[in-house]
C-alpha cells in the first residue's frame, strides 16, 4: 500500500470514528455514551479507536485541538509593519465574516449543540482550559517569551474566548448569525482596541 493511500485510509477511519462519536454524544449526552458503543458505531475495535484518540475527551475536543497554535501562527506570519494585535484582529474579523465556529458565530444546529456540550460537561470544560493554557504558551513564545509576552498572551486569549462565548450565547437566545454579526464586529473591534494598548516586551 502506498504512503498516500495509507494516509487516506487512516484519515477515513479517523473521520468515521469522530463522526460516530459526535453524533452519539449529541443525541444522548457525553456521559451516556461508552467508548465501546462508539467503536461499534464506527465499525472499529476499541484498540483501533484508541490508536486515533487517546481519551474519550479527545473524541470531542480534537475539533478544538486542531486550532491550537493558531494565534501564534497568525503572529509569526503577519506582514511587515503589522503589530501582533492588528494581525489577530484581522484574523478574528475574517473568521466572523466566514462564520467560523471558533468565533462562536455559527448557527448550524450541530455546532451550537456541540458548544453547549463542551461548555456544560465538566470534564470537557476542564480539558478546554488546559488547551487555553497551551494556546497562551505558544502565543507568548511567538511574542518573545518573556513575562510581558506571557501577560499579553493571556489577555489576548481571554479576549478571544470571551468574544466567542458571547457570540454563541446570543445565538442560543434564538437570534440569527446575520442579526448578531454587526454586534460581534463591534465587540471584536472594542476588544482588540483595548488590547492594542498593550506593548509586549
Amino acid at each position: 500500500m502506498s504512503q498516500g493511500l495509507r494516509e487516506r485510509k487512516r484519515q477515513r477511519t479517523h473521520d468515521a470514528i469522530s463522526t460516530a462519536a459526535i453524533s452519539l454524544f449529541l443525541a444522548r449526552g457525553y456521559d451516556e455514551v461508552s467508548v465501546a458503543e462508539i467503536a461499534a458505531a464506527a465499525e472499529v475495535s476499541k484498540p483501533t479507536l484508541f490508536k486515533y484518540f487517546a481519551t474519550k475527551e479527545d473524541l470531542v475536543l480534537h475539533r478544538i485541538a486542531d486550532h491550537l497554535g493558531e494565534s501564534a501562527r497568525v503572529v509569526m506570519a503577519r506582514p511587515a509593519g503589522t503589530t501582533p494585535v492588528e494581525a489577530l484582529r484581522h484574523h478574528f474579523l475574517a473568521g466572523l465574516a466566514r462564520r467560523e465556529p471558533v468565533t462562536g458565530l455559527n448557527e448550524v444546529r450541530e455546532v451550537l449543540s456541540y458548544h453547549r456540550m463542551v461548555f456544560e460537561t465538566p470534564a470537557l470544560a476542564a480539558r478546554v482550559l488546559s488547551y487555553s493554557a497551551t494556546e497562551e504558551a505558544l502565543l507568548a513564545e511567538a511574542l518573545g517569551g518573556d513575562l510581558a509576552a506571557r501577560l499579553t498572551a493571556g489577555q489576548i486569549v481571554t479576549v478571544q474566548r470571551i468574544l466567542a462565548r458571547e457570540n454563541w450565547h446570543q445565538l442560543t437566545m434564538g437570534r440569527t448569525a446575520a442579526e448578531v454579526y454587526p454586534e460581534a464586529v463591534t465587540n471584536a473591534e472594542e476588544g482588540f482596541r483595548q488590547l492594542s494598548r498593550i506593548k509586549p516586551g
